[in-house]
């Protein structure tokens, strides 16, 4: 294999981005110019929204009128909440059904018809919609399935009170809302991730705004990417329904080949630091709910793993057992992650939109050559 093959684009750059750096050794991820141990314990959702939109953090007139216009667009249009009975009735996944209902947006936005694709006023615009919306969308779908009625949004409520409100039909205590806020600061941006750089390769055709979050959400979906925290609950309660050891059981499940989901990242050599900040907050809610099963497993497994393979846990690692002890239904913890990361996916758009080329890389042809053909009553 030749040295110049990047197989998955491994350390090639494509792009100048001022939205979020990562460095690998040392365990550090900044939004422009925050940490995100900063930005995770003194920071909302909103004021990162905003940060990675507009460039700086918000003054608290700012924060208000941001926050406020986001809340306004929370309703879905009939015909959106059409759409999503149809999928709630004919039990699509959840991460497909969102794709779908994405892509339905478009034909309810007053500017996706704009004549001009790269106009930034009418970008952020969309940008404002599509992010109030899934939340939203995501609550109503989950309700449906379910065979509950659809909560409307409340424009006094935060982003994640809002959507803790309408899946469960209840305010959030302080706890679960706080704790919900932070995760979506945590996974809002991350870099050209496989997700975001298929929003950008979709809007380096200059392609519109909702057809580069559709096809975002759709590369999210795999698991290889956003699947990862879903897999790793699925673990945690197989070894709880197990009644073996954690590290008896993730011995056996090595044996066996089976891979052990959450640890190791393209990017990171030592451990997510958004994995510590999420670990914690596990821990609390454990100590909070007098049950700490489900972080105590995961300690014992991060420990197994590290000594034995080397490998340090990534974001989904611990996002899982905090999601879980939040009451939240684990086949919707990838579009939790879409509701979060669609922050940074329009980000990046609007900033492939500002200074675009076409993503066009090459392969190398390694196929058969100086065929001739054969006429076909000789084959």
């Amino acid at each position: 294999m030749s040295d110049d093959l990047k197989r998955g684009l491994e350390g090639v750059l494509v792009a100048e981005s001022e939205l979020s750096f990562i460095d690998g050794d040392a365990g550090k991820l900044v939004y422009r110019g925050y940490t995100i141990e900063d930005l995770a314990r003194d920071a909302s959702y909103e004021e990162v929204v905003y940060l990675l939109w507009h460039g700086e953090l918000p003054t608290q007139d700012e924060l208000a009128e941001f926050s406020s216009e986001m809340a306004t667009e929370r309703e879905l249009a009939d015909g959106v909440l059409a759409e999503i009975r149809e999928l709630a009735d004919a039990d699509e996944v959840p991460m497909a059904a969102l794709r779908t209902i994405v892509s339905t947006l478009s034909a309810y936005d007053d500017d996706a018809d704009h004549e001009d694709v790269t106009d930034l006023e009418a970008n952020v615009r969309k940008s404002r919609r599509i992010t109030a919306k899934i939340p939203t969308a995501l609550a109503a779908f989950n309700r449906l399935r379910n065979g509950n009625d659809v909560v409307s949004p409340r424009e006094d409520l935060s982003h994640a009170e809002n959507f803790l409100y309408m899946l469960n039909d209840e305010e959030p205590d302080e706890v679960l809302a706080d704790t919900l806020d932070m995760a979506l600061v945590l996974h809002a941006d991350h870099g050209l991730n496989a997700s975001t750089f298929s929003a950008m390769v979709t809007a380096s055709t200059l392609s519109d705004l909702h057809s580069a979050v559709t096809s975002a959400v759709g590369t999210l979906a795999g698991s290889l990417h956003g699947g990862a925290n879903a897999n790793v609950m699925k673990m945690l309660k197989e070894i709880d329904e197990s009644d073996k050891d954690p590290t008896k059981w993730v011995t056996d499940a090595l044996a066996e080949g089976r891979r052990v989901p959450g640890f190791g990242h393209r990017v990171y050599n030592v451990k997510d630091p958004r994995a510590k900040i999420l670990g914690e907050k596990s821990e609390a809610l454990g100590e909070a709910a007098g049950d700490m099963k489900w972080y105590d497993y995961s300690v014992a497994i991060e420990e197994y793993i590290g000594e034995e393979k080397g490998l340090a846990p990534n974001v989904d690692f611990y996002s899982a057992s905090t999601y879980y002890q939040m009451g939240i239904p684990v086949d919707i913890y990838t579009p939790i992650f879409a509701m979060s990361r669609v922050a940074g996916w329009t980000a990046h758009v609007i900033e492939q939109y500002e200074d675009n080329r076409i993503m066009r890389p090459r392969a190398r042809y390694v196929g058969e050559e100086d065929l001739t053909i054969t006429p076909i009553d000789e084959r």
